[in-house]
């Protein structure tokens, strides 16, 4: 069956590798999210200008001012391997391994929170991280209601985010900083730090409601709609969020505050 909350439901039914694909979201976004925040340890440390302490001269010489000393660019792809190694540090659930063998992973993953800041889907980015099994609905005095059992498909990710140690990214901040920095400059608008961009995404997810009770969905073409306003109206980073059902969302959502706290994000208006 299709995924009936998909944010942009098409007209005829999906192919099973299409509708897997975009039943992603969720699980796409959240791991990109907290993989990026766990690996570069964002804190309020903001770079600081260094005060240039000129070396004296010891006879004179032209007077031609020196050129700035520039930082070179890395090839991004090339650094993986730097990254994977630091992996070990931050859970020790052995599917972060397992995640971590894809390539370009500075890329995909600080698009992936520049997307959610957004509202928009990461599935783009991570398509490689899937949930087994498909959707399904089921009756519940006869409304139509999100089997609990799809949401079991995300538990895997829930747990992955929710074992990650947010003490552990202090310690690999330093030497990563230049890759997300350099990564956010080809991906992020111009002047839009990863800070501001990762505080707004946590924010965003923040604010959906967990579902405590069955969450009742209607037909629309070939997949359904939230039957609610309040949840149809959602963007399509937080449906994909509230997708994962209450134990998951409870367990992510408290982790996102525990990295919000932890790295000193700023608030950030609402966008």
């Amino acid at each position: 069956m299709s995924d009936p909350t998909n944010p942009t439901p098409a007209e005829v039914p999906e192919s099973t590798s299409s509708s897997k694909g975009k039943t992603l979201a969720v699980v796409l976004g959240l791991a990109g999210l907290a993989l990026v925040a766990s690996y570069f340890g964002l804190r309020r440390m903001e770079s600081q200008p260094t005060d240039a302490v000129p070396a004296a001269p010891t006879e004179r010489v032209a007077d031609v001012a020196p050129a700035p000393a520039t930082v070179p660019e890395v090839s991004l792809t090339e650094q993986d391997a730097e990254i994977r190694s630091h992996a070990s540090q931050l859970s020790p659930d052995p599917e972060l391994a397992r995640w971590m063998n894809e390539k370009d992973l500075v890329r995909r993953f600080t698009a992936a929170v520049t997307s959610i800041a957004e509202g928009a889907s990461p599935r783009t980015m991570l398509g490689f991280l899937a949930p087994t099994g498909a959707f399904s609905v089921t009756e519940v005095d006869g409304t139509t209601v999100i089997d609990p059992a799809s949401y079991a498909r995300y538990d895997t990710v829930a747990r992955v985010i929710g074992s990650i140690d947010t003490q552990s990214a202090a310690s690999v901040y330093r030497e990563l900083k230049p890759l997300i920095d350099q990564a956010n400059a080809e991906i992020a608008p111009p002047g839009q730090t990863f800070n501001s961009s990762l505080s707004a995404a946590i924010q965003h997810l923040l604010k959906v409601p967990v579902q405590e009770g069955p969450v009742e969905v209607i037909p629309e073409g070939a997949l359904h709609a939230y039957a609610a306003p309040e949840l149809e109206d959602l963007s399509p980073a937080q449906k994909h969020l509230l997708r994962m059902g209450p134990k998951n969302m409870r367990l992510i959502q408290a982790k996102l505050r525990d990295l919000k706290s932890s790295l000193g994000l700023p608030p950030v208006a609402d966008r």
